[in-house]
């Protein structure tokens, strides 16, 4: 399982503990990040945890087989709210091609944003992908409450959940 832009790991490890089978390479360019989760790891080992300071599409690109994950999460990524930044968001066409080549059929795809923009474009975007099935669902029990969506909940702002299978 891939996480894009897992920031300091705390939903990387939630992850890992509550699927104890399932390997988790957690990916970040922020280095301030990658350097927590690597502490979090040097005080509490989980074997079953990977961390790449990279960029997710790079490791996509060039690192990851056809078929090699069972799902992919991204949580709270950057919305590029400006409309001349919206070819920059990792939900888009290109990607999910890219997506629906690396995870396995069957497999999972999670996101979540508190941007009512991003969400439905993430939404449109993956509703017309023809490999992808889904939509809004139930928050994952196991992922805690922090970093970005503890910042957009205490604004007021609704987390909107999409699960999507890979067909």
């Amino acid at each position: 399982m891939l996480e894009v832009g897992c920031g300091s790991g705390e939903a990387a490890l939630a992850f890992a503990a509550a699927h104890p089978e399932v390997d988790v390479l957690a990916a970040d360019v922020h280095t301030p990040g990658i350097a927590h989760l690597l502490l979090a790891l040097d005080a509490d080992p989980r074997p079953n945890v990977w961390v790449a300071r990279a960029d997710a599409l790079d490791l996509l690109d060039h690192d990851l087989g056809s078929s090699s994950l069972a799902g992919v999460h991204v949580f709270f990524p950057d919305p590029w709210p400006k409309a001349r930044h919206r070819k920059r968001r990792f939900i888009r066409a290109d990607v999910l091609d890219l997506l629906s080549d690396r995870i396995a059929p069957g497999g999972h795809l999670l996101v979540a944003t508190d941007v009512e923009d991003y969400a439905r474009h993430a939404r449109a975007e993956l509703d017309a992908h023809p490999d992808f099935a889904g939509g809004p669902g139930e928050r994952p029990a196991w992922r805690p409450v922090e970093g970005y969506e503890a910042k957009g909940t205490a604004a007021g702002r609704s987390i909107v959940e999409l699960r999507y299978r890979r067909r």
